[in-house]
């Protein structure tokens, strides 16, 4: 499968004057970047005017967020599955003292609208709907996404004539949105404990652990991209074949991720079939692991946060789905306390903007304890970039200094939302003020991707995104 490119030659060198910029641990004014060949050379403060020829970046400049858990094809979804029926049935109801109800609509109910997407699904709708998604989170400020991908074959599960053709259409789309990606090759192979793929899984299996290992060695690295792994869940991949994914990470010191406890149900029919919890599950199995997210985390015991903390296992929060979902909110706190990283994703993108995720993960702690202040603003940023972008294998981004990758998210202080606080407030205002719809310029590997809101390789991105979703109607 191919496409025809707009991507441009490597970025060449490039002087950038921040108007105010985020450093990490506090805001400077007058910042100059210099960059070659996509990195950070140097950085130069105290520079009250721009030297002659750079590029005036005018607001407040992050370093590029990171995505680090996305489902493209969940885009197709927003503002389609309201509270009823879940599938286009009738919605149920129920009765109390003053009259009628309609009934609440589970997380699996949303799963079998899902899969009704994915039905439709081709490598080249896939593309097109994957990267409109990926120009629209350039829009929000995103220089690299991790996605979550297990769309592997034709529906009924037959392999098409390139086995990795979904892969190698995300894979195509990032870079035609101008963002890094991190393909975490899913392995799902079972529906549940000790049963078969359903209907719409099974374009989802490659059968064994073996044979997803075999197909997805196949896939490559190249600059803008990286090759991941990720289990499913314990439910869709049998314990017996854990440590096979594992181990194929392992030797490529590649990422792996797994969604863990998302659900009760999970971790009841986890205990059910193998007498503990997913969590220790995985560390039986030598899943757990520096290079190892797991994704949601939101129905942990002590032990579990314990196991995930002590063996370095970072946690991938994603406050905008969990919400959306009714899946509960996780114990994010307590698993930093213990040792885990905390990145952040937008996984069903209800809601693309990982400022509104960082600030959920705050909001949703005080929600639970009735307190304020679990996280400084500044470590929310951390969790939103340069946690996130390690999270996904690119250890060398998510900051703004020499050596790391040139990427730079900035932010309007004028609009509605941003106007008033002092710059000087810096993370507070991104954190807690501002929204995806407030970033001006991205900047990816040194390159403008997105200029005064406006994308420069996808010129008109909500266009592409309806005409992505309608595609999968017809």
């Amino acid at each position: 499968m191919t496409h025809p490119t707009t991507r441009t030659a490597p970025a060449a060198r490039s002087t950038y004057w921040l108007e105010h910029a985020w450093l990490g641990t506090h805001v400077e004014p007058g910042v100059v970047v210099e960059t070659d060949d996509g990195r950070v050379t140097a950085v130069h403060r105290e520079r009250p005017a721009p030297p002659p020829g750079a590029e005036i970046l005018r607001g407040l400049t992050l370093p590029g967020l990171a995505n680090a858990h996305s489902h493209a094809f969940h885009r197709a979804l927003r503002g389609t599955v309201q509270v009823g029926g879940g599938t286009g049935s009738p919605p149920l109801a129920r009765r109390n003292g003053e009259g009628t109800e309609r009934a609440p609509e589970s997380f699996w109910a949303w799963r079998d609208v899902m899969y009704a997407v994915a039905e439709r699904l081709t490598p080249e709708t896939y593309y097109s709907l994957a990267r409109a998604t990926y120009a629209e989170m350039a829009l929000a400020g995103i220089t690299a996404v991790g996605e979550f991908h297990y769309l592997h074959h034709a529906p009924g599960g037959t392999p098409y004539a390139d086995p990795n053709a979904m892969g190698e259409a995300l894979i195509e789309a990032a870079a035609e949105a101008g963002i890094r990606i991190t393909l975490l090759d899913t392995c799902y192979l079972s529906s549940g404990f000790g049963q078969p793929p359903s209907t719409p899984q099974l374009r989802f299996s490659d059968r064994t652990a073996d044979a997803w290992a075999q197909r997805c060695s196949v896939l490559k690295d190249r600059d803008h991209a990286r090759i991941g792994a990720a289990i499913h869940s314990v439910r869709a991949v049998p314990a017996d074949q854990l440590a096979t994914v594992a181990h194929w990470a392992g030797e490529r010191r590649a990422p792996l991720h797994v969604h863990l406890s998302e659900q009760t149900a999970e971790n009841d029919a986890c205990q059910a079939a193998h007498g503990r919890t997913p969590t220790r599950l995985l560390a039986d199995h030598g899943v757990l692991g520096p290079r190892t997210t797991g994704v949601h985390n939101t129905h942990l015991t002590s032990e579990d946060i314990a196991l995930i903390g002590g063996s370095g296992t970072g946690t991938c929060m994603c406050p905008t789905t969990e919400r959306d979902l009714a899946d509960g909110i996780g114990p994010a706190a307590a698993l930093q306390r213990a040792g885990s990283p905390l990145s952040l994703g937008s996984d069903s993108h209800a809601v693309i903007d990982l400022l509104e995720e960082a600030r959920a993960m705050e909001l949703n702690e005080r929600l639970r304890t009735r307190a304020r202040g679990h996280w400084p603003a500044a470590a929310l940023l951390r969790a939103a970039s340069a946690d996130g972008h390690a999270a996904l294998g690119w250890p060398d981004a998510g900051t703004i200094g020499p050596g790391a990758r040139a990427d730079l998210t900035t932010l309007a202080l004028d609009s509605v939302r941003t106007a008033g606080p002092a710059p000087r407030l810096g993370a507070e205002t991104a954190v807690f003020a501002a929204t995806a719809a407030d970033v001006r310029h991205t900047v990816v590997g040194g390159r403008h991707v997105v200029r005064d809101g406006a994308h420069t390789l996808v010129p008109d991105v909500p266009r592409a995104l309806a005409r992505a979703v309608e595609a999968l109607r017809a």
